[in-house]
């Protein structure tokens, strides 16, 4: 029993050190970036988070146009992709022969290996144009509304969102499709069996029994489009300015710190760079933190039990 017991606890002590040191690493990071950051939080104080100023020359900066086009454009994607995504996961998994959806579900999987760049590039020279032409239309006839004013450049929030909801659909589409799978085969046949149509077996049946694992993909692709960088940054236009319409040029907090951190010569607008990271930081802790309690609280509700 000895040597049993001492490969239980070697076992048991190594892989309490893998799981403590993703806490560590995590840890590790915050502190970099609340060191490196110190001199803006100094001279800023809590008024870097909602002050729209970025003026490198006068040493001025304010991480609000960063966070608004942040937070916009992932909201919009999502918008944009969680429909298409979970269509699309139900039409592979409940109504598709086997044989096609595994093939289908195989190329949108390889769509998670493209290169961000890849399909910044693609955005330049294929979406660019093409939102130019469709945001045109849309404001000859819907113009009189804010969202929908003002100049038309073809690169913007409008057009990132688009962007990026085309790089996160593939999370959602393949991991809702696993999970809609997973869901047993008795679910649906006691459905179908009680005179449900196909329609109300997955809607009253199948979507929620698998509920919790669709919040999970929606989520994980959340968090791709908080920390996607070189796309966006090549089609949304990086005007640092907060604008009604979504046609407008806006920044990310990513992409302003790809494109200005090399040019960050003063030690007050290198520590404003790091500050913006730490913010995205905080923001994606934040935003995976509400994730996990919704799908708890998603997973102990007597609908998802049943």
């Amino acid at each position: 029993m000895r040597p049993r017991r001492l490969g239980d606890i070697i076992f048991r002590a190594g892989t309490l050190g893998l799981a403590l040191s993703v806490l560590a690493i995590t840890g590790t990071v915050a502190a970099v970036l609340l060191l490196q950051s110190r001199l803006a939080r100094e001279a800023f104080g809590w008024s870097f988070l909602w002050t729209s100023t970025w003026d490198p020359v006068a040493l001025r900066f304010g991480a609000l146009p960063f966070i608004y086009g942040t937070l916009m454009t992932t909201f919009l994607a999502l918008a944009l992709a969680v429909p298409v995504g979970l269509g699309a996961a139900v039409c592979l998994a409940e109504l598709l022969p086997l044989r096609v959806a595994d093939g289908l579900t195989f190329l949108i999987e390889l769509l998670v290996a493209v290169p961000s760049v890849v399909y910044g590039l693609v955005g330049v020279f294929v979406l660019v144009p093409a939102m130019r032409s469709v945001e045109t239309a849309v404001q000859n006839a819907l113009g009189f509304i804010p969202l929908f004013s003002g100049p038309i450049y073809g690169v913007g929030l409008l057009t990132a969102s688009v962007l990026l909801a085309v790089m996160v659909v593939p999370f959602i589409i393949a991991v809702s499709r696993e999970v809609l799978l997973a869901v047993p085969q008795t679910q649906r046949e006691a459905a179908l069996a009680l005179g449900a149509t196909r329609w109300e077996m997955v809607r009253h049946v199948v979507l929620p029994y698998a509920r919790s694992g669709i919040l999970g993909s929606i989520f994980l692709a959340l968090a791709r489009a908080l920390g996607e960088t070189m796309a966006v940054t090549m089609v949304i236009g990086n005007r640092p300015e907060i604008s009604a319409s979504l046609f407008a040029p806006a920044y990310t907090m990513a992409a302003v710190l790809a494109n200005e951190f090399t040019e960050a010569t003063d030690d007050v607008y290198l520590a404003a760079l790091v500050e913006i990271g730490l913010v995205l930081f905080a923001i994606t802790l934040v935003v995976n933190a509400i994730a996990r309690l919704l799908i708890g609280r998603v997973q102990r509700s007597p609908s998802a039990a049943a």
